[in-house]
């Protein structure tokens, strides 16, 4: 097939990767270059990067609804267009331009946990297991009718690094199994159930913000769900901490939740609002990342040390 592929972040590289050497991958298209870090250089997409590395064309423009890059999609003749994590939303006068479609790889069971960020959703909503959905694009979010689905379950100690990294890898096979079928004509499309639905919207660094009032569970997720980007985290003494990994302990202490109730040489624990959390990796504002042992040696945490605002 004559594939273009849509796509942005590393999530949708594996994609990318399966698809050269398989199909005739004949453009890319992504979002435009950035200014990342200190320094604030210019980097690229990491779908760009791999795009150069095979000498494939690449694509940036700042808007795909644009009427002149329209026309030129259509003079590239795609049978199909493959979408990744791509960033933007693509107009009917390309969901309707290659013979095959538009098909999208998704990181969820659909339709459950449609939007921006599924992956980290399923963690932070305590789910058993989930998936790579291929599925139609059309006008609404993440509504067009599915093609194909491959699960995976979730971890006990799953974060959403770990979570986003399996799901990248299975959306590579899945897409090449999909695409198969739509060339031998036994694609069998689903329609969603939209009263199955539901919304996962986009991480924000205030969503991390740990409210100690909600039980360890609950925060426990929170923490694993939003590991790498953008972190859990409370304050210590006027700064931001923040936490990369903690358990759950089923004990209660009687004090205000975000009361440090035991420092051990390796860990310290902290009340909820209902049972504790064991807190094992952390990182201090302005300092690297580490576990708390570590932390501990170099930053005194009393009994009694409130977290938080």
């Amino acid at each position: 097939m004559r594939v273009v592929f849509m796509g942005t972040p590393e999530f949708a590289v594996p994609t990318l990767e399966s698809l050269i050497g398989r199909h005739e991958v004949i453009g890319v298209v992504t979002q435009p270059d950035k200014r990342k870090g200190r320094g604030k250089a210019m980097a690229y997409p990491p779908v760009k990067e791999k795009a150069i590395e095979h000498d494939i064309p690449v694509y940036q423009p700042e808007k795909v609804r644009e009427e002149s890059f329209v026309e030129q999609l259509r003079k590239m003749n795609p049978d199909v267009i493959v979408v990744a994590a791509f960033g933007q939303i693509l107009p009917e006068s390309i969901l309707t331009l290659p013979p095959y479609g538009c098909i999208n790889v998704h990181a969820s069971l659909l339709p459950k946990y449609r939007g921006a960020a599924p992956i980290q959703w399923a963690v932070i909503c305590g789910e058993k297991e989930t998936g790579i959905t291929t599925m139609y694009m059309a006008k609404g979010l993440d509504t067009g009718d599915m093609l194909d689905k491959a699960v995976v379950s979730i971890d006990e100690k799953e974060t959403g690094q770990s979570l986003h990294d399996k799901l990248a890898a299975l959306g590579g096979k899945l897409i090449l199994e999909t695409l198969a079928k739509l060339e031998a004509g036994t694609a069998r499309r689903i329609a969603q159930k939209d009263e199955d639905s539901s919304y996962a919207k986009m991480l924000t660094k205030a969503l991390g913000k740990i409210d100690w009032t909600k039980d360890a569970v609950s925060i426990e997720r929170l923490i694993r769900g939003l590991n790498a980007w953008p972190s859990a985290y409370t304050f210590l003494g006027g700064k931001s901490l923040k936490l990369w990994e903690a358990d759950v302990v089923e004990e209660e202490e009687n004090c205000p939740p975000g009361t440090v109730t035991l420092v051990q040489k390796d860990s310290f624990f902290v009340q909820t609002g209902k049972g504790q959390l064991k807190i094992k990796e952390v990182q201090l504002q302005g300092k690297k990342r580490m576990a708390a042992q570590a932390f501990l040696l170099g930053y005194s945490v009393k009994r009694g040390t409130v977290l938080g605002e």
